[in-house]
């Protein structure tokens, strides 16, 4: 299974020709999983036509338009199969009033194996903003302990975060956040070769965000990710990672696809019998869901 993340830039720069390349790259790259970061809803369609996906814009499940959407669009997901969205989390908060990115939640009925849980999140982006990101992610983890099955859950996304920042340190399980810890793997840990940056000065599409937000040169960073689920949460099934590479990372007739690079991943997903060794952690209530006191 191919499973593929793309910060699409929404409708900046030369629009038109970007989602050209984009649907051409996608259609080349027959992804089976799409987690697709600042898209216009009307975007959607031009994206995923003729690649045979199934897409679902923020757009068509939100109860409320988080603000800017309309100009910094939202996050969609696309599959292989048609899915169920199971919940579209709102990552606003008062230290985050301005965020106009869910995080969409589905499931995947996967031929002969079940569902999967694929989640497609974009958390703050700014630079000061760890703390943002770090209430997000444990946000994250509890979404995933509500809607998770037996096969390891797929999290991919534009995490605006490097790897040794502690929201990618928690959901790595190299640190606790708030007394809480929990695992993913880093599919570019596993199977990716060099720094894998996603975010890049050698990109022209993505060189004025970076002067008005960083304002050093030759800026570089990985910060799209493809998280797969642990064993210790899915102790009867198992997802291998078997590559992992960028995607979109080079012009197309002078065209650069977006301001990111994306991040493309090999699975080999199936069934293990269970392990007594290794049991399935309990489903606890979040924080917020317990009794004061």
């Amino acid at each position: 299974m191919r499973v593929l993340t793309l910060n699409v830039w929404n409708s900046r720069g030369d629009a038109a020709a970007r989602t050209a390349v984009i649907n051409e790259g996608l259609r080349q790259y027959e992804p089976d999983l799409v987690a697709l970061q600042e898209v216009l809803p009307d975007q959607l369609p031009e994206l995923l036509d003729g690649t045979g996906l199934h897409g679902t814009h923020q757009a068509q499940t939100a109860a409320t338009q988080p603000p800017y959407e309309d100009r910094y669009g939202g996050t969609a997901v696309a599959t292989r199969w048609p899915h169920r969205v199971v919940e579209a989390l709102d990552q606003r908060g008062v230290d985050a009033p301005d965020l106009p990115w869910l995080t969409l939640a589905v499931h995947v009925p996967l031929p002969d194996l079940g569902d999967v849980l694929f989640v497609a999140p974009t958390t703050s982006f700014r630079l000061d903003a760890e703390a943002q990101r770090e209430r997000q992610v444990l946000a994250l983890s509890d979404l995933d302990a509500r809607h998770r099955t037996a096969l390891p859950t797929i999290m991919a996304g534009d995490f605006n975060a490097d790897p040794d920042t502690a929201g990618i340190r928690y959901l790595t399980g190299r640190q606790s956040l708030s007394g809480r810890s929990t695992h993913f793997h880093d599919a570019w840990e596993i199977a990716g070769e060099g720094p894998g940056h996603t975010w890049s000065a050698d990109n022209p599409n993505a060189a004025e965000d970076i002067e008005r937000l960083v304002r050093q040169p030759g800026h570089r960073r990985r910060i799209d990710y493809v998280f797969v689920g642990s064993p210790h949460a899915h102790p009867t099934a198992f997802a291998r990672v078997r590559g992992a590479g960028t995607a979109f990372d080079k012009p197309v007739d002078g065209v650069w696809a977006s301001d990111h690079y994306g991040v493309v991943v090999d699975l080999e997903m199936g069934l293990l019998p269970a392990s007594p060794a290794f049991p399935a952690p309990p489903v606890l209530p979040s924080p917020s869901a317990l009794p004061a006191g």
